[in-house]
């Protein structure tokens, strides 16, 4: 079942597990936001499955506070220490990303370490599809999406003060190493396909290394569109951005053609020239024009990577519904396609052995 925008976009009063204490918040930024004037109203975000986020409304500004969940953890995930470090870092960079104000590392204000930055007023879309804008708003939105990720892959991450954001090399042989540790920390079932996976993707690594800031999930729903020119004018959910291979990150957003609607918010069987959105091929090459590639090799090995990393961000999702530290009540449905999630990845790896 595909879950509707209404269900994601928007606020809602905070969750009791999640609720916040106005008055300290308040004392604490106005000590450490440029600027602030309370009285301070919070409301909680609807969408996102890791991070708890509030909008934190103000006389005269708006702001988000995205924090660490509750309770028993992953190694190294929900790391909002890591999403202000770069979003901070590419400020003035020409990537579309927030204002950040402050990161706060003592649990006693909210429960859990948090960060703050502008609220960024414009549309988050949550079906590719984009059924209600016309063709030329559609192409815009795709165009965009893809000039932010390319540039954010030209930005010299020493520059921005990243060198040490991650470590240089090897990223896709880590990555594997690290989702695989991942995945069974929060095994619920056995995955034929996700076994195979963890087998056969450490073993076909292709050569070649590349280094840039990549944000490691970045999809449509990451983004904020404006409302008139249909534009990326912010890109969220950092947690996952590192240094590391560009191409994995542009075939993780490229995932989109390869998934059906009802599977993961894909494109896959729509007829995408009669919407105006590029189709794979076409959003590839004008990736490739603006990064001065002439193609991209082993294409389908970044897709099987991708599928089986998702399968175990969504595992890691289920396992916390489990645990009972899930942070959306949409989290058991998203969990319960880390399945079919390793069945695609496999069957990329197939396109290969088949080659």
């Amino acid at each position: 079942m595909t879950n509707s925008s209404s269900d994601f976009s928007g606020t809602m009063d905070v969750q009791e597990r999640h609720k916040i204490d106005t008055t300290i918040l308040e004392a604490y930024m106005s000590k450490h936001v440029d600027e602030f004037e309370g009285p301070l109203e919070i409301r909680q975000f609807k969408g996102g499955q890791s991070n708890p986020s509030y909008f934190l409304v103000t006389p005269t500004k708006k702001y988000v506070l995205r924090k660490k969940p509750p309770g028993k953890l992953l190694p190294s995930a929900h790391a909002v220490d890591r999403e202000y470090k770069v979003l901070t870092g590419l400020q003035g960079s020409g990537v579309p990303v927030p204002r950040t104000y402050c990161l706060c590392m003592d649990e006693t204000i909210v429960g859990t370490i948090f960060y703050i930055m502008d609220f960024v007023d414009g549309d988050i879309e949550w079906d590719p599809a984009l059924p209600h804008l016309n063709n030329k708003e559609r192409f815009a939105a795709f165009n965009s999406m893809n000039g932010a990720i390319a540039k954010l892959h030209q930005v010299d991450y020493k520059a921005a003060g990243l060198e040490g954001f991650g470590k240089p090399t090897d990223y896709l042989s880590r990555q594997i190493n690290r989702w695989t540790k991942q995945y069974k920390a929060s095994e619920t079932e056995n995955i034929d396909a996700m076994n195979n996976l963890m087998e056969w993707l450490p073993q076909n690594i292709p050569d070649g290394d590349e280094t840039s800031i990549v944000h490691g999930d970045y999809r449509l729903d990451n983004t904020i569109i404006d409302r008139g020119s249909k534009e990326v004018i912010a890109i969220l959910d950092w947690e996952l951005s590192t240094l590391g291979h560009p191409l994995a990150d542009f075939s993780y957003h490229c995932m989109t053609w390869r998934l059906e609607p009802e599977l993961f918010r894909g494109l896959k069987g729509l007829d995408l020239p009669s919407l105006g959105i590029p189709t794979e091929e076409e959003y590839v090459d004008l990736y490739c024009e603006r990064t001065g590639r002439d193609s991209i090799a082993n294409w389908d090995f970044y897709m099987a990577y991708n599928m089986f990393r998702l399968s175990a961000i969504l595992q890691g999702i289920m396992g916390r519904v489990v645990d009972g530290t899930a942070s959306s009540q949409h989290a058991k449905d998203m969990g319960q396609r880390a399945k079919p999630l390793a069945l695609k990845g496999w069957e990329q790896v197939e396109l290969i052995l088949n080659k």
